[in-house]
């Protein structure tokens, strides 16, 4: 299998897209969008450990210019990147396991949050997605899709 053009990695907010979410949800080693799930969604929501985070313009400058800042320490390669209130977006190039990466650059930003919050919290949610991308449709659609998509 040849290397990835890109990868296009996606994570939420702490809280804001639970299991049994209307807007559907991913279950983890199922494919597809699973259908909404009130009882569900109260449940995971019960189970938090704090209120969800929503981002706001200072904290999202934050978590933009670090994850710049890692991408570039690190030599990748920074395609696309949205920051939103809830869910950060990026397509970029990196020799490593895209998981890797993302955890990496959520580890980061949780750092720079905390410092600027002065105390430590959840920030994000546990895992997000990792979409490798084989060729160029798949690679120019992406990019795309998060300068312009959201």
């Amino acid at each position: 299998m040849n290397d990835p053009l890109a990868y296009h990695i996606t994570w939420t907010t702490y809280g804001t897209w639970l299991p049994g979410d209307a807007r559907g949800w991913i279950k983890s080693g199922e494919s597809g969008i699973q259908e909404p799930d009130e009882k569900l969604r109260q449940v995971a929501r019960s189970l938090m450990t704090q209120e969800p985070v929503y981002l706001n313009e200072t904290q999202r400058a934050i978590v933009d210019s670090t994850i710049r800042e890692v991408i570039s320490y690190s030599g990748w390669t920074l395609h696309a990147l949205n920051v939103r209130t809830n869910h950060i977006h990026l397509v970029l190039t990196a020799e490593r396991n895209p998981e890797t990466v993302m955890e990496q650059l959520k580890a980061w930003c949780s750092r720079r949050l905390n410092e600027h919050v002065g105390t430590k919290r959840k920030w994000w949610t546990e895992h997000g997605s990792t979409k490798w991308i084989n060729d160029e449709s798949y690679f120019a659609n992406a990019v795309r899709y998060v300068n312009e998509g959201q």
